[in-house]
């Protein structure tokens, strides 16, 4: 069964997950046709493979700490870090320690 997205005005809770960040999970948050926020934990050692999305992207670290490579550096983010993707940047990441951080991801462009 899917989870149902956050609405206009939803509190979300994005504190630190501590013990139950030793399982891989990616759960959308909020989804419109221009943005979806992502919650990503990784235990230690797990990795996702070198990929790209069209829009531009942000990757929050909330816990832990993961190593994230970018344009062939490496960089690592500790929680509080945020790194900017350009769309279609080939990138990857590999948690270094259990981790959890929020995805934002630039679906469309906004009638604005």
């Amino acid at each position: 069964m899917a989870l149902p997205h956050a609405t206009s005005g939803t509190v979300l809770d994005l504190r630190p997950l501590g013990g139950k960040c030793t399982t891989f999970s990616s759960i959308a948050l909020i989804k419109t046709p221009q943005l979806e926020v992502v919650r990503l934990t990784m235990p230690r050692g797990k990795a996702m493979p070198a990929h790209q999305v069209p829009g531009e992207i942000t990757v929050q670290c909330l816990e832990g700490s993961i190593a994230f490579s970018i344009g062939g550096q490496v960089k690592t983010l500790r929680a509080g870090d945020m790194i900017f993707v350009a769309g279609n940047a080939m990138h990857a990441l590999e948690a270094l320690e259990n981790a959890s951080a929020l995805i934002t991801i630039l679906l469309g462009k906004s009638a604005g």
